[in-house]
């Protein structure tokens, strides 16, 4: 490698670094925050603390609101893996002019802008009385959630060959077993994948969320918010930190599965 492009790739590295860096140092000042002594949101903070953490986990409305996200997430994960696997499967075996428009109705959660989709679905919702309802959440997530797994199965699917799916149902092997000896451990990662941002995305949705949400039930990142606007505690940044801490996890999580991934199709 010629010096020239050495030091293009490490000049390209630093302005890398640091772009990453200006978008990170934001996010990341809510974790001292969230260490402050103070009754208020300062930084960089007097003293520190640790007992905005244990308001946090004592305080009933902000267990409640965390269980609901919990809750709502791991419905929401299972139903959006499934219904999106099929989805893809359904359309990577499919051949004709429907398909395209068909990929494009399921992914239009993904480009239709978040609060035009809220208002139709708090109007849709209102008149079925599902607003402040856990059904009503999980019907609306699993909407948001099924495109991102839809495009990460379809994304598997394209290097699966076909051919296996034939030589199993010439075995005597029907669809149940063809799909679950053949066909699932080929796009495992996929899933894996689409299930972790499926859960990510509906942990952490809050505009729809936001229609949704009433006195009686409400998702985390919603107290956050009604938080903000009535008392600006440090529990808000300890809230935040906890989010952060687990979206960077599952990040990780994917980002482990996309090597082995990547890895085993080298090898294969």
């Amino acid at each position: 490698m010629s010096s020239g492009r050495r030091r293009s790739r490490w000049v390209l590295g630093a302005y890398c670094t640091v772009v990453g860096l200006l978008m990170l140092l934001p996010v990341l000042i809510v974790v001292p925050v969230s260490f402050s002594s103070l009754r208020s949101l300062r930084f960089p903070p007097p003293g520190w603390s640790t007992k905005w953490y244990e308001k946090l986990f004592t305080s009933p409305e902000w267990q409640l609101a965390a269980s609901t996200s919990v809750k709502v997430a791991v419905v929401v994960t299972v139903l959006a893996t499934v219904l999106g696997t099929m989805a893809a499967l359904g359309l990577a075996g499919s051949r004709g002019r429907w398909v395209a428009g068909a990929r494009g109705l399921l992914i239009a959660p993904m480009i239709i802008p978040g609060v035009i989709i809220a208002v139709g679905i708090y109007y849709v919702f209102l008149r079925w009385r599902l607003t402040e309802s856990y059904l009503g959440f999980v019907l609306a997530h699993t909407m948001l959630a099924i495109p991102i797994v839809v495009i990460t199965v379809s994304a598997s699917l394209q290097n699966f060959d076909q051919q296996l799916i034939k030589a199993s149902q010439s075995l005597g092997a029907g669809p149940v077993t063809t799909f679950r000896s053949v066909t699932l451990p080929l796009i495992l990662p996929g899933v894996l994948t689409g299930a972790l941002f499926a859960f990510l995305t509906s942990f952490d949705e809050s505009i729809v969320a936001l229609f949704l949400s009433g006195p009686g039930i409400r998702t985390l990142p919603i107290q956050i918010f009604q938080s903000v606007t009535s008392a600006l505690e440090p529990t808000i940044a300890a809230a935040s930190t906890l989010l952060l801490v687990l979206t960077t996890v599952l990040m990780i999580v994917f980002a482990v599965i996309t090597h082995f991934r990547t890895k085993a199709d080298t090898r294969g």
